[in-house]
Parts: structure tokens; C-alpha cells; sequence
């Protein structure tokens, strides 16, 4: 018998605001550069590449770029990104 596994996509799951929101909650709250950044994407891609784009005014190229592995983005990218998926960020101390 042979066991076959699938890779694990996050984005798959990231179905609603809530869920979308507390994801995101988490990886800010781990304040880890490149976890955040890969939350972003996999809120991204679920919501959509091509539409969190064209709302946060970034082009496709550019947002996966920022987004991807050894993306580096800027605050205003990141505010774009995060109004385009329907997120506010908040600080607390």
C-alpha cells in the first residue's frame, strides 16, 4: 500500500472574514517578518491575486513579487494589501 500526501495550502481554508482575521492576527502576532509576509500571500491568493491587485493599485507583478519568498514590501503596499482583502491593522501595547 502506498501513502500519498498533498501539500498543505493555507489559502484553501481562508473562507471567510473571521477566518481571514484571526489568520492574520497570529502572524502578526508571532512579529516574524517572513511568516507575515506569507500570510499575506496565502490571504492573496485565496481572495485573489489579480482583484487584491487592482484594489491595493499594485500591479500583479509587483504584488507577487512583494509578497513572494524573499519579498521585501513597503508600508504603503502593505496598507494597499491590507484594505484590498478587507483588514485593518491596529496596535496595542
Amino acid at each position: 500500500m502506498t501513502t500519498r500526501t498533498t501539500e498543505f495550502d493555507a489559502a484553501e481554508y481562508l473562507d471567510s472574514p473571521e477566518m481571514i482575521a484571526t489568520y492574520l492576527k497570529v502572524a502578526f502576532e508571532e512579529n516574524d517578518a517572513a511568516l507575515i509576509r506569507t500570510a499575506l500571500n496565502d490571504v492573496a491568493r485565496a481572495k485573489g491575486m489579480t482583484e487584491v491587485a487592482a484594489e491595493s493599485k499594485i500591479t500583479r507583478q509587483a504584488l507577487y513579487k512583494a509578497l513572494g519568498p524573499n519579498g521585501n514590501m513597503t508600508l504603503e503596499t502593505l496598507l494597499g494589501v491590507l484594505g484590498a482583502i478587507g483588514v485593518k491593522l491596529s496596535v496595542s501595547g
